[in-house]
């Protein structure tokens, strides 16, 4: 049963192109019609084309590209968002080049490449020559064209806005994909995302030579441990040798390409999304493990390199692609007292695309529309991060406490030892092996960590108000190790009084929501692209930003910090020894002796972006 299961989590819960709701009337509203509609370099991509029966007026388009099938292939009918079709959308999908049934080679995240020569192409240009076949041959369009996708179809949505076709009016790029080593998805600051590229590419990354229709099976793990099998596994270089057997192109260049190198920066999309003329909503979650990154600077980039295009952003209490499916109202423990994902898709989403496609409505947003973690309140900014926000630094000090003011010892510090062989996990569930990671974890009760003795822990007195965190928390550790490398995991915790009610059977009385964490691989604290050993027992320094939060951190509530080595096995284990870890054989019984410095002249803090209300 794994591999059916697999799959399914591919197709439907990672990166799921679309949600999937059922009319029964749809056959007989709606025609298709299937097309290979041929690029300038004369390779054709295979193109599934959903056009209302309705000939009274003209449609707008949709079109989704996307590397995860067209399918069903033939007469059978794929299920189409009902509100795209109660507003008569003509709905296009189309398999990216060198996937499924189009032509041409498949290449992971694809280079644009600003100065073509002859029949160049890149996901630019197929975008372009899609549309233009589109919009000349698909009869009763009205001669606009809309782009959206989540994940890796918002990658492709991305790169749509840049050198677009004129009827190319609006784009919903929805968690896309931006960078995969800084932030998204692949590596997190240098760390490798052990599960979700482990598991994804085992059914991703294919080498075929004709066509197809259906997906190839997974690897079919026996397993419902993910931390056992994956500690089990040893090194990273295990996974080629035991699973992979060398068949993963992909999965090869990420062993291969550890640093920062041209090979990642050429596939960062973010500097090319310059001179967009189609409107722009790019839409994230607060709890996407895999893309928050990407959907938070694809819209800086966007707001830095077009001052005067139409750029908004929307950020929703939301795991990866859930704004499209379900209602939105609750994550694990946590609730958000309304259906957040139904407010989007009714009152954000489609008025953005009947607005900009079919001049219906009037359409004046907010430049940013965010989900308030905490008040559970969405709230409008003029820009994002809020101008109106004020940076508060808040001290590790001693007795495991965090204040505004600076410790006053000359030699405070706190140690622990971090043994790669027992690793921090980075969830108290248990799940299979074949999954790509517990998507609830990014407000996970952290009390379970907070037990452990290589996790320190700082917290404020209670708050005697509200505070609202809007924007980035700038970390800066300095600290002493044993050995030449280590990683270094900071949690941003909101711990809830001993006094909270309990709720749906959830006892909240000492609750230690996550609200952001992330990991950072010390050897990269200078440069991703020429790390650095750590010098043993000198006093280093290490300065990064978790991404961005909106949260309300109650009266009464308490902040917490949390200090680690180790987030397994969500990611790669740091053998803790300046050396290529995707090529390291040896064991994890390197443990590192870590020195958090708290003093006068060597201080550790965390600057929160404070909202001025």
């Amino acid at each position: 049963m794994r591999k059916p299961i697999l799959i399914f989590v591919v197709l439907f819960s990672l990166f799921s192109t679309i949600s999937c709701q059922t009319s029964n009337y749809f056959n007989d509203i709606y025609n298709k019609a299937e097309y290979r509609i041929k690029m300038r370099d004369g390779v054709t991509l295979f193109t599934a084309v959903y056009s209302p029966k309705d000939t009274t007026e003209k449609h707008a388009i949709l079109l989704c590209r996307t590397p995860y099938s067209v399918a069903p292939y033939g007469e059978a009918y794929r299920n189409i968002p009902s509100r795209f079709i109660e507003e008569n959308y003509i709905v296009v999908f189309q398999d990216v080049r060198g996937k499924f049934m189009s032509e041409g080679k498949y290449v992971n995240m694809r280079e644009y490449i600003p100065e073509k020569t002859g029949n160049e192409t890149d996901e630019t240009t197929d975008t372009y020559d899609t549309i233009d076949w589109l919009v000349k041959n698909i009869r009763n369009n009205n001669g606009n064209v809309g782009m959206w996708g989540i994940s890796y179809p918002g990658f492709y949505a991305s790169m749509g806005t840049i050198d677009s076709h004129p009827a190319l009016k609006a784009v919903l790029p929805q968690a896309p994909i931006a960078d995969w080593f800084i932030g998204d998805d692949m590596h997190h600051n240098g760390a490798l995302s052990l599960l979700l590229s482990f598991n994804f590419f085992s059914v991703f990354d294919i080498t075929v030579d004709t066509l197809y229709k259906n997906w190839f099976p997974g690897l079919g793990l026996k397993t419902p441990d993910a931390y056992t099998f994956f500690r089990n596994m040893g090194p990273l270089s295990n996974a080629n040798k035991y699973y992979l057997h060398g068949t993963k192109p992909f999965w090869n260049d990420l062993m291969e390409f550890d640093t920062y190198s041209d090979y990642w920066k050429r596939k960062n999309i973010l500097p090319h999304l310059k001179n967009t003329k189609p409107a722009v909503m790019v839409v994230g979650g607060w709890y996407d493990g895999e893309d928050l990154y990407g959907a938070l600077n694809t819209y800086r980039a966007l707001e830095q390199q077009n001052k005067d295009n139409f750029n908004i952003i929307v950020m929703g209490p939301w795991t990866h692609g859930e704004w499209d499916r379900g209602d939105g109202r609750s994550l694990g423990d946590i609730g958000f007292d309304s259906e957040t994902s139904k407010f989007y898709r009714e009152k954000l989403e489609m008025p953005f695309f009947n607005y900009f496609l079919k001049g219906k409505g009037d359409y004046v947003p907010a430049d940013a529309m965010m989900f308030e973690t905490g008040s559970n309140k969405w709230k409008k900014y003029s820009s994002w991060p809020p101008k109106n926000t004020f940076l508060q630094t808040f001290y590790l000090n001693s007795n495991e406490t965090l204040t505004k003011t600076k410790p006053e010892s000359d030699s405070g510090f706190d140690e622990y030892i971090s043994n790669p062989d027992k690793p921090v996990p980075y969830t108290a569930k248990q799940q299979d092996a074949a999954s790509f990671y517990y998507k609830p974890y990014l407000n996970e009760d952290q009390r379970f960590a907070a037990s452990r003795p290589d996790v320190l822990v700082y917290e404020t007195e209670p708050l005697d108000k509200d505070i609202v965190v809007a924007g980035k928390t700038e970390i800066t550790l300095e600290f002493t190790c044993s050995t030449t490398d280590v990683d270094f995991v900071v949690k941003l915790i909101d711990v809830y009084p001993d006094s909270a009610k309990k709720v749906n059977n959830v006892e909240f009385g000492g609750y230690q929501e996550l609200i952001r964490g992330d990991i950072f691989r010390a050897k990269f604290r200078n440069s991703f692209s020429k790390p650095i050993a750590i010098t043993p027992q000198k006093v280093e320094k290490l300065q990064f930003n978790l991404q961005d939060i909106n949260h309300c951190f109650k009266k009464g509530h308490k902040m917490m910090v949390q200090i680690q080595s180790s987030w397994f096995p969500l990611f790669d284990r740091n053998p803790q020894e300046y050396i290529k870890i995707t090529e390291y054989q040896g064991n994890f019984r390197n443990s590192a002796k870590i020195n958090v410095l708290r003093n006068r002249i060597n201080s550790s803090f965390v600057k929160l972006p404070i909202l001025n209300n």
